[in-house]
């Protein structure tokens, strides 16, 4: 089974869920201008700034089932697919920072949290490997996060349905956060394993 996703790497690039890890790329500065409007004077369009963060969860869905399903993982995706994620995130974290619905301490948690990421990309690029794989963890953190994002912006009023949406906005991101930092540490630790034996082998 490796072998042949190592095959479909290499020579499929135009696929159909990397097309969709495109679009959802096209559709971070899309989202960030929708929830950064009101701020500039501009009307709260809160709910197309929602509708294109669950289109972005859609289509992240399905990428990896469809490129598991026919076939289609390719090295490029393993990169777009992460990439859009993570700048999803930023975005959102830029965003709702912006507007006072996030806490500054959260942000710093988060950010923090990428940075190690960073550092790790760049430990694993010195050794001439790519960055980590995407874990179970890290896809389980990226998605309660993107729960909970959407979740806090609906909690942005006085009304009922904005306490509730508080409410379980506040338990995704919790959730999120500790899995976000769990999935950071088993890259570490995947990390360090990987020097380890680099450093044995010569």
């Amino acid at each position: 089974m490796e072998v042949q996703e190592t095959r479909v790497q290499t020579d499929r690039v135009f696929t159909i869920p990397n097309i969709l890890s495109m679009a959802r790329l096209l559709g971070v500065p899309v989202f960030l201008w929708l929830i950064l409007w009101p701020e500039f004077g501009g009307p709260k369009v809160d709910g197309w700034a929602l509708l294109v963060l669950a289109l972005s969860g859609v289509s992240d869905y399905l990428d990896g089932k469809l490129a598991r399903r026919w076939n289609q993982i390719s090295s490029l995706g393993r990169v777009l697919d992460p990439a859009a994620d993570r700048l999803y995130i930023v975005s959102t974290i830029v965003g709702l920072t912006w507007r006072g619905i996030l806490p500054w301490w959260l942000t710093a948690i988060l950010v923090a949290r990428d940075a190690v990421m960073g550092v790790m990309i760049l430990v694993m690029r010195r050794h001439g490997w790519g960055p980590p794989q995407v874990n179970f963890m890290g896809k389980a953190a990226t998605f309660n996060l993107m729960y909970a994002f959407p979740l806090l912006l609906l909690s942005d009023g006085d009304g009922w349905l904005n306490t509730l949406a508080a409410i379980f906005g506040w338990a995704f991101a919790g959730w999120g956060t500790t899995l976000y930092w769990w999935a950071g540490i088993l890259y570490v630790v995947q990390v360090r394993r990987l020097v380890r034996a680099d450093a044995t082998a010569d």
